[in-house]
């Protein structure tokens, strides 16, 4: 089973990349499944049933959210009936939308998990317990493939070992800039820290850089605003094993122009 993933999709730019990009990686490589990160797809803040619509026609098969989740209040007309949207499994319980999710692949079921980190973000359910609940929940299932949007690295690290020959794949998003730690661990689970960004080169992860300049220099509200121009486009391709484990695991990266 090959897995395409791509970072967190930011604004126009962002969506253009992928729309341009996923083609070109179909042509060098076998891909099953693409997931990607949507919570920033719409605008730089949210995801509405339309944009939705366009990146699912661009060929991801499930976008995964995180902490900008209800930015839109359009998701709320959606959430609770589209099973190829992910949200953070540790919101509480009673919270719209589904936190996994269980897809039919080349005769294969795949499991997607979104979970959301707690330092320097929202106290949300521990995600380490609410994902040992899951694994509890998850029947008859070959894969196990995790999104974990959040801050801190050291938190991503921890989940990885703690999930270590349990899951197929814990991969990080929200930062927006890939790290180069990419690696099968012992019991077999490929991990990244982050897989970065498709949005705006040229920005501050995926805002204008002005505006974010503006902020740390004066220390008043900015109103912040996606960046335009070109795309960078990152991810992983991972590919996994009939028995659940990882095989490699690679960092891809697409600029525009290049």
């Amino acid at each position: 089973m090959n897995i395409l993933i791509l970072g967190d999709i930011v604004g126009r730019v962002g969506r253009r990349g992928v729309k341009e990009v996923i083609p070109r990686i179909l042509e060098k490589h076998m891909v099953d499944f693409i997931i990607a990160n949507g919570e920033n797809a719409a605008g730089g803040n949210g995801l509405t049933p339309e944009i939705a619509q366009e990146l699912f026609a661009a060929g991801i098969n499930v976008l995964t959210m995180g902490n900008h989740t209800w930015d839109k209040k359009e998701i709320f007309t959606i959430i609770n009936d589209e099973a190829r949207i992910i949200r953070p499994a540790n919101y509480p319980p009673g919270t719209p939308g589904q936190g996994y999710g269980i897809f039919r692949v080349n005769g294969k079921n795949v499991a997607v998990v979104n979970l959301m980190g707690r330092v320097f973000m929202a106290e949300l359910d521990c995600p380490f317990r609410k994902m040992d609940e899951i694994l509890l929940e998850l029947q008859d299932v070959d894969y196990i493939i995790v999104d974990f949007h959040a801050e801190a690295t050291s938190e991503k690290i921890a989940l990885g070992w703690y999930l270590d020959g349990r899951v197929s794949l814990v991969f990080g998003t929200h930062t927006h800039v890939p790290t180069a730690d990419e690696r099968i661990l012992p019991g077999g689970t490929a991990y990244i820290t982050d897989v970065g960004m498709s949005g705006p080169l040229n920005s501050v992860i995926g805002v204008k850089t002005n505006l974010v300049l503006q902020k740390f220099l004066t220390q008043m509200p900015q109103r912040f605003e996606s960046a335009s121009g070109p795309y960078i486009v990152s991810g992983i391709l991972v590919s996994l094993t009939e028995d659940g484990k990882a095989e490699n695991i690679t960092r891809i990266q697409y600029i525009e122009g290049e």
